[in-house]
């Protein structure tokens, strides 16, 4: 299933106060939307910024594709669903800028629901009592069944768009929306962490969520070594490199790509990859390496964590992996789906000492770290 996500990100925010809009104002040493964008983007396949067409330049840099909002909040979602309508997206998250502290559970939660409901989003029941008035209480309301909405809410997408597509009217939501259209929508819990930064105050009391969380960092190491055999050219990280020799391997022997996936593994304190994917099992005899590392990043997502960043040695005396790297990186930024600025690819000889120094294979050593979102 892909996924994409869309942080609806024009409005102006005046009842923040300050000189900027309230996404762009500072949290924490960042813009509220980087927090809100960091937030999301481990989760999905796509990020899209639904902004006000004064704020491209301010939003270039998080090079993330982006829309321009319109008038009303429904018009900018509207705007990025059109941009996303072929792009093959199976579910998409709408999401408010200005959101920045949502905790990773409600996004996972949104996303599980979706499996067995058209839509799902998050919200607080009501508990406290309930009054009518202006300056003084007129009288009372009942508080059952009332529930304070969270974003992101989530949808199959061919649904919210087909919804959007034939609204007659403004909606306060996509909820709304998407019952008007008459799909179900299912509630998740949750969080008062959730917080929508609305007012002046709201700043510090979010800023006090971001650094009250725990952080949890794992760091992973791992090792793999592969002969050479007959051949021509060799795998290295997602790369085929020209070479005299092959490498020998039950998979393609991607040595580089081998030792990654495991310091992943060893972060999560979930074994190697001989523990996924069995040697013994013939299905995997030839497998391309990029296939355990795909299952390796799901799992990163699934236990709730991101690649803050990840760094491969290879150890040869030839092929000369210089000319490649910038390739490699691509190639694991790619199939991992992260930013090229977070994976290091380097290479170094034994000094003509060892199996690697006599030309008999190639030595790979890797570190991943990762960081709960």
């Amino acid at each position: 299933m892909t996924s994409a996500a869309i942080i609806v990100a024009a409005g102006r925010g005046t009842r923040a106060g300050g000189d900027l809009p309230k996404q762009w104002q500072l949290l924490a040493g960042e813009p509220v939307l980087t927090h809100t964008i960091e937030a999301l983007r481990p989760f999905v396949d796509m990020v899209v910024l639904a902004i006000h067409p004064d704020d491209r330049e301010k939003a270039a840099h998080y090079a993330l594709p982006m829309v321009d909002g319109g008038s009303t909040r429904m018009q900018s979602v509207r705007n990025a669903l059109e941009w996303l309508s072929d792009k093959g997206i199976d579910n998409v998250l709408i999401h408010d800028g200005a959101r920045p502290t949502v905790p990773g559970h409600i996004v996972r939660s949104v996303l599980k629901a979706l499996e067995t409901s058209p839509g799902a989003a998050p919200a607080l029941a009501v508990t406290d009592a309930l009054w009518r008035g202006t300056s003084v209480v007129e009288g009372t309301a009942d508080r059952t069944g009332l529930w304070r909405a969270q974003t992101p809410q989530g949808f199959h997408f061919d649904a919210i768009l087909k919804a959007h597509r034939s609204a007659q009217q403004d909606a306060a939501d996509d909820v709304e929306l998407a019952r008007a259209a008459g799909y179900t929508v299912a509630i998740v819990p949750g969080d008062e962490d959730n917080l929508k930064v609305t007012f002046p105050g709201d700043f510090q009391r979010a800023e006090a969520i971001l650094k009250g969380r725990r952080m949890d960092i794992r760091v992973g190491n791992g090792f793999d070594v592969h002969a050479f055999t007959e051949g021509q050219g060799v795998w290295l990280c997602g790369v085929r490199v020209p070479h005299t020799k092959a490498l020998l391997g039950h998979s393609d022997a991607d040595v580089g790509m081998h030792a990654l996936t495991d310091a992943i593994y060893g972060a999560l304190a979930e074994g190697d990859i001989g523990v996924h994917f069995p040697p013994s099992d013939p299905q995997w005899k030839g497998a391309e390496s990029q296939i355990f590392l795909r299952h390796a990043m799901q799992r990163v997502q699934e236990r709730g964590f991101s690649l803050s960043n990840c760094d491969v040695t290879l150890i040869c005396e030839r092929p000369k992996v210089g000319p490649h790297q910038g390739e490699m990186r691509a190639a694991l930024a790619e199939i991992m789906r992260v930013e090229i600025e977070r994976i290091s690819v380097k290479a170094t000889t034994s000094e003509k000492l060892g199996f690697t120094g006599r030309e008999e294979g190639i030595a790979a050593l890797a570190t991943a770290t990762l960081v709960k979102k």
